[in-house]
């Protein structure tokens, strides 16, 4: 399988994407718990159907520490005890900032409400952000259909 179109030597996809990469090192480098964010990432591409940003994520993930168990049960966080309360607010979040289609007035208060009792507001900012992120990069890799599978932690700097 080959992509569509070549985003990594394409010159205007370059250009794009190191003006997204810059803005993630601003998620990157807040308060908000990089475990956090990886789950958040794994799942709003699971929801998206981005396998390149799935096999990213969960190898980046596992590189971390993460465990096999909790990379395992993303896409069933609901049913899974193995999720603090702060990261399920996160993950409630990141389902409902993806499919902001699936519900008329977007994001719920009361997901919201939930989120900003494990978060502070930069910490907030930090995930807003993170979620808006993470749906560019997975809309990028499904409109040009990169492939997934040939990842490796670190190949990206």
């Amino acid at each position: 399988m080959e992509a569509r179109l070549n985003a990594f030597a394409n010159p205007v996809a370059l250009k794009f994407m190191k003006g997204i990469n810059n803005a993630g090192r601003v998620v990157s480098d807040s308060t908000l718990p990089a475990a956090t964010q990886e789950l958040v990432k794994i799942r709003a591409s699971q929801i998206n159907g981005c396998g390149f940003c799935t096999d990213m994520h969960t190898k980046d993930a596992a590189h971390a520490g993460e465990t096999a168990v909790r990379l395992h049960l993303i896409a069933a966080w609901r049913e899974a005890t193995v999720f603090t309360d702060a990261e399920r607010a996160a993950l409630e979040l990141t389902e409902e900032g993806t499919r902001i289609a699936d519900a008329a007035g977007g994001v719920s208060d009361e997901v919201w409400e939930n989120a900003a009792k494990h978060y502070d507001e930069d910490q907030l900012a930090a995930l807003v952000s993170l979620i808006a992120l993470i749906n560019t990069y997975n809309r990028l890799n499904v409109l040009v259909r990169q492939p997934a599978g040939s990842y490796e932690v670190g190949m990206f700097g």
